[in-house]
Formats: C-alpha cells, structure tokens, sequence
C-alpha cells in the first residue's frame, strides 16, 4: 500500500485519541494524536525565519531522516495528516498498542491538546520528544518506547511533568476569581 493509501486508511478509520506512528525505515519513527477530521497534532516545526529554514532545508537534504533533531527546536501544531512533513519510505499506522497504558478520557485529552497547543519546546531525544508527547496527550504520562538504552513502557517523569505543568497552568488561569465585596 503506497503513502496516499495508507493516510487515506487513517482518515476513513482514526478516531479521537489514537496514536499516529509515522514509521520511518531507518528504525524510529514520529509520532502524533489523531485530533479528528483528517487533523494531527504533533511535535513540528518552530517558527522560524528565511535563515534558519534555509539552514533547516540544508540539513534535511544531508540527513533526510533527522534534520529537524539536529536544529532541536518544536512547536505543538494541529495540522491535516497530509502535512506532517516525512521522508521517503514512511508507513503511517494507527499504533494504539504499542504502549501498556490505557487512554484517558476524551474530555482530558482535550484539555491537554487546548492547553499544550502553539506552546514551543526544545526537543531532546531522551527526555522530551514527539512520542513523550503524543503518549501524554493520550495517557496523561509520557513514555517512550524507541529510545533502546530505556526501559519499555516506563513513564519519563521529566517529560511528563513538563507537559503537565503547562497543562495546570492553563487550567488554573480559567478558574473563576473569588469576588471580595
């Protein structure tokens, strides 16, 4: 099944809450959550300026399967599936087992998708990356199972308070204040 096949199988199939893999075949794969019609919402590219794309487009024809690791530098984004940019050779599947947790509730995976989007993060391979991510969207815990020097299914307490913060903070800037007559 080519590329097209496979997106349009997610489209027709993925509900809220699934987990994207973006499997690349060099052995790793990115990761993103399934935000409904046809959307994504994943670790992507910061904003940058006409520099720093240059220099980004340069390392992406050099090592077309981690440039993006190289420069380090994320932004949350929802986007259509079709526009997570991937190299070559990418199989696209629906990977819900991958990992032994169960999923939250919709309304939590919500609250965390509205309260992490647009928010910028410094990538790093071992303690906050695309899957730490999609997992805590998805199980409130970030796990990362690709990283071979690191337990399977063990939560990633850094990346997990990380996001989870964020996530507090946002909840406890919608509260409603106390009224003092």
């Amino acid at each position: 099944m080519d590329y097209d096949e496979q997106l349009k199988e997610i489209e027709s199939t993925a509900k809220f809450g699934d987990l994207i893999e973006f499997s690349y075949p060099i052995g790793y794969s990115h990761w993103a959550l399934y935000d409904e019609d046809g959307y994504v919402v994943h670790f992507a590219v910061a904003d940058e300026g006409r520099l720093m794309n240059r220099f980004r487009s340069t390392l992406e024809g050099w090592f077309p399967f981690c440039g993006d690791l190289l420069i380090g530098q994320t932004k949350i984004r929802r986007v259509p599936i079709r526009e997570v940019t991937v190299p070559q050779g990418v199989h696209v599947l629906i990977s819900n087992n991958r990992h032994s947790y169960v999923a939250s509730d919709p309304e939590s995976i919500r609250q965390r998708i509205d309260a992490l989007l647009d928010q910028d993060f410094k990538y790093d391979l071992f303690f906050l990356n695309c899957e730490h991510f999609a997992t805590f969207l998805r199980y409130g815990k970030a796990v990362c199972n690709q990283i071979p020097s690191k337990l399977k299914n063990e939560e990633c307490v850094k990346a997990t308070t990380v996001f989870q913060n964020i996530v507090k903070s946002k909840e406890s800037s919608k509260l409603p204040c106390d009224i003092v007559f």
